[in-house]
């Protein structure tokens, strides 16, 4: 569903992603994690169409995305890191205006757009502007936005930050009902409780470099160390534990 090939960003002297190539099927929740500057929302953002690719390809349900973009973005729903909404809009409107960019006809749109707001907590406000929403209600509006046209792919960046636990809770069903209808989710986050609770399989970027892939058990694998939570493994193979060892005295 998701094919990156030797995706590839270059700023000048500087590679913020490095040769990434990952396969991602139907069906499955994909963590992508790394630290901070490790080339994640760079990635997001290529594979979305917003920055262009110094070499490499995006494939998106069978579609390149430079040949095709139309067609592979229209399979989409994108979230970014700092979501926006049109202030002046009504949510009811604002989720109105986002299935029209990808011509959902009128009946389907008024179906989908109640359903989404009644799972998303918003049917109380539908008729209040955005501009009166809370960052959390804000959130779960663009949310909500992203699910419109029903889209076979789901790309979110950070999609708990901000969210109170229960938020947070309804994007974690949302996402599992996702991947059980065949949809595919592509999540990057730095909750690692949440990508060890959900994700089919997890990648981890560092330096804009691929350095571990798989399921968590074959990262425990890989790591020889069986039993360890995400975060410890996380820790280990970006090389930041020992750094905390190091300056906190912490046995490594």
């Amino acid at each position: 569903m998701i094919e990156l090939n030797e995706l590839t960003k270059r700023y000048g002297t500087t590679t913020a992603v490095d040769r990434l190539t990952l396969s991602i099927r139907a069906g499955e929740i994909f963590g992508f994690l790394g630290p901070n500057g490790a080339g994640k929302t760079t990635t997001i953002r290529m594979m979305m169409g917003l920055l262009q690719p110094s070499a490499g390809s995006v494939v998106l349900g069978g579609f390149d995305l430079h040949a095709e973009p139309l067609r592979a973005k229209a399979l989409c729903g994108f979230v970014p890191d700092r979501p926006h909404v049109y202030e002046k809009l009504t949510g009811a409107e604002y989720l109105d205006f986002t299935a029209e960019l990808y011509g959902v006809d009128e009946a389907t749109m008024a179906r989908r757009r109640e359903r989404l707001l009644q799972l998303f907590d918003l049917a109380e406000w539908r008729a209040e502007l955005a501009e009166s929403y809370s960052h959390g209600m804000k959130q779960r509006l663009v949310m909500a936005g992203a699910l419109m046209h029903a889209p076979n792919i789901l790309i979110v960046d950070e999609p708990t930050v901000g969210m109170d636990p229960r938020g947070a809770r309804l994007l974690k069903r949302i996402f599992r009902d996702l991947a059980a209808g065949g949809a595919t989710v592509f999540m990057s986050t730095h909750s690692l409780e949440v990508a060890e609770e959900l994700c089919d399989r997890v990648g981890i970027i560092m330096r804009g470099r691929l350095i571990a892939l798989g399921r968590i058990d074959d990262l425990r694998t890989q790591a020889g160390r069986q039993g360890s939570t995400l975060e410890n493994l996380f820790l280990h193979l970006t090389g930041a534990e020992a750094e905390l060892g190091a300056e906190d005295g912490l046995p490594v």
